[in-house]
Order: structure tokens, then C-alpha cells, then sequence
């Protein structure tokens, strides 16, 4: 039986993967908004100097949130997986922000 079919057969079935496309679109706004934020985050850590890791908020992170997912029923190493994740891509663009800084900062100084 093909998808379609069974969710024609299945009225419940179409209810609920409706609901997590719903949940899947949430959780795309949100991570848009959270790198938006850490965006900011990097070019200010950039034009103060401070590196773009700060491993003890990563762990007070970590700490928060696999409490938070236990709270929630979720499952804790999940939720450390994910957020490592999500703090590796962040750490990624804080670089490259502190990077193109760095580039600008040289360029100024050679002028």
C-alpha cells in the first residue's frame, strides 16, 4: 500500500503526520531564529576579542538541557547529541565570523 493510500485509509495516520510536519516546520523557525541570535553573538564575541568556544557555558548548556529533557520525556542523550550539533555549527560560523574580523582589522591596518 502506497503513503497516500494508507493515509486515505487512515484518517488518524494523516492527522498525526500533519501534526509533525507542523512540529518539523516549528522546529525550523526556531533553529532560524537561534542562529540568528548566536550570529549577533559571534560578531560581538569577534570585536571583543573573545573566543568563539566558551566550553564551561557549553557544559552548563548541556547540564540545563539534559535535565530539561528529562523533564520533558525525552530521551537525555538524545538531546546532548543534538545540541552538540547544533553548538558545532554555531562554534563553525563563530570562526568564520572571528575570521572575516581578523581579515578586516589586517586590511584597516595595512591602509
Amino acid at each position: 500500500m502506497s503513503v497516500l493510500a494508507a493515509q486515505a485509509v487512515d484518517p488518524e495516520l494523516a492527522r498525526l503526520r500533519d501534526s509533525i510536519d507542523n512540529f518539523d516546520a516549528a522546529l525550523i523557525h526556531l533553529l532560524a531564529e537561534r542562529f540568528r541570535c548566536t550570529q549577533r553573538v559571534g560578531e560581538l564575541k569577534a570585536r571583543k576579542g573573545i573566543p568563539p568556544s566558551d566550553p564551561d557555558r557549553e557544559a552548563r548548556q548541556v547540564a540545563r538541557l539534559r535535565k530539561l529533557a528529562v523533564e520533558a520525556k525525552l530521551d537525555p542523550d538524545f538531546a546532548e547529541k543534538f545540541l552538540a550539533f547544533v553548538v558545532k555549527e554555531v562554534i563553525r560560523h563563530h570562526q568564520t565570523i572571528a575570521a572575516t574580523h581578523e581579515s578586516a582589522i589586517d586590511n584597516e591596518r595595512k591602509s
